[in-house]
């Protein structure tokens, strides 16, 4: 069985962008799991939230990070939010793979995330949302992750190598 990577960390810390370029060096699948939301309930993230509303979302989410931990090998990337579920944590504390926290100050996530409308939990005052999210979320991101990076303003080149470099050795 192929090695499981699982990224997680915050909007705009490049979880899919990374996860999509350390798959392909690593000669495996890459799966996001907003994108297999999207794929199960046809329609975007976005959409979900405004017809019907974050709780219906974060159900749904659960379910279907719990199935894609379980289940896919390969590298994973979680939505932002999903650690708040407590099935999703147990599920990446049993799951053997790496976990890997891409951590990102705001200087660096405000303009890869733009602060637009497809975020949906950014939208009033969106630097201190993601602050105040960041806050919350960041001991939950610590606890669960086995491999944390300091994602800076490094290209995705360098974060493929030093997470390649921190999972041969895990």
């Amino acid at each position: 069985m192929t090695p499981s990577v699982i990224l997680i960390g915050p909007p705009g810390a490049g979880k899919s962008s990374v996860g999509k370029a350390l798959a392909k060096s690593m000669h495996v699948d890459f799966a996001d799991t907003d994108s297999l939301i999207e794929k199960d309930l046809g329609k975007s993230v976005s959409q979900i939230f405004v017809d019907d509303g974050e709780p219906f979302f974060r159900t749904n989410e659960e379910r279907i990070c719990c199935a894609a931990i379980e289940t896919f090998s390969g590298v994973l990337s979680l939505g932002g939010g999903s650690v708040l579920s407590q099935a999703v944590r147990d599920a990446l504390k049993g799951s053997g793979a790496a976990i890997v926290f891409l951590d990102v100050s705001l200087t660096v996530a405000a303009p890869r995330v733009g602060f637009n409308r497809d975020r949906p939990l950014l939208l009033n005052n969106p630097r201190q949302q993601w602050q105040t999210l960041m806050e919350a979320r960041r001991p939950i991101y610590e606890s669960v992750a086995t491999i944390h990076i300091e994602v800076a303003d490094d290209s995705i080149t360098h974060i493929v190598k030093e997470i390649l470099s921190k999972v041969v050795n895990t």
